[in-house]
């Protein structure tokens, strides 16, 4: 069996979530919180800065968790993640894993805060689509299971953080979130 190495088949995976009663702009800054994702994403355990400004595109963060079986004698999974793009004007970033313990090979992934339909005030959707080497010991289809479920959670946590302010605008949640690093 000839392998060729150079036109080897990439996964790709793509699944959202509406956010009801929460804007686009409601919900970026929540997104955007790079260093802090741990609080939209429970089955992470803890998630900090390791480089960088939280935000600022080339910052990388440390994330660790159980939701994906790491490979190796760990039982907690790990990956450093770095900021490649951000824009605020369309709400969306990407990152890449620059070094993980879960066999993810040129991981890149992009999350993105989208209009639900013309009318804003019911909600946005939240979009998160990532490109992989196969990953051994998975399925694309198991793969992208978990992301369909995580995509649900991390909507649902930020309908409740909205929530629990009440409908402050985009400026007061950054605040918000400088002033407590919610």
């Amino acid at each position: 069996m000839e392998q060729d190495s150079h036109h080897h088949h990439r996964w790709e995976g793509k699944v959202s979530a509406r956010v009801r009663n929460v804007t686009k702009a409601q919900a970026w800054p929540l997104v955007k919180d790079f260093f802090n994702i741990h609080k939209l994403f429970p089955t992470l355990v803890t998630c900090y800065g390791l480089h960088g400004s939280n935000g600022d595109p080339g910052c990388i963060r440390y994330c660790a968790g159980f939701s994906i079986p790491s490979n190796g004698p760990e039982s907690v999974s790990w990956s450093k993640e770095r900021l490649i793009a951000v824009d605020d004007v369309d709400f969306w970033l990407k990152y890449e894993i620059v070094e993980s313990n879960i066999g993810y090979n040129s991981y890149e992934s992009t999350m993105k805060v989208l209009s639900d339909n013309d009318d804003e005030s019911n909600g946005c959707m939240l979009e998160w689509s990532f490109v992989v080497d196969p990953v051994q010991g998975l399925e694309l289809e198991e793969l992208v299971r978990k992301y369909r479920v995580a995509v649900q959670v991390i909507g649902q946590k930020i309908e409740e953080e909205i929530q629990k302010f009440g409908k402050c605008n985009f400026e007061e949640l950054t605040i918000l979130i400088d002033i407590f690093g919610l």
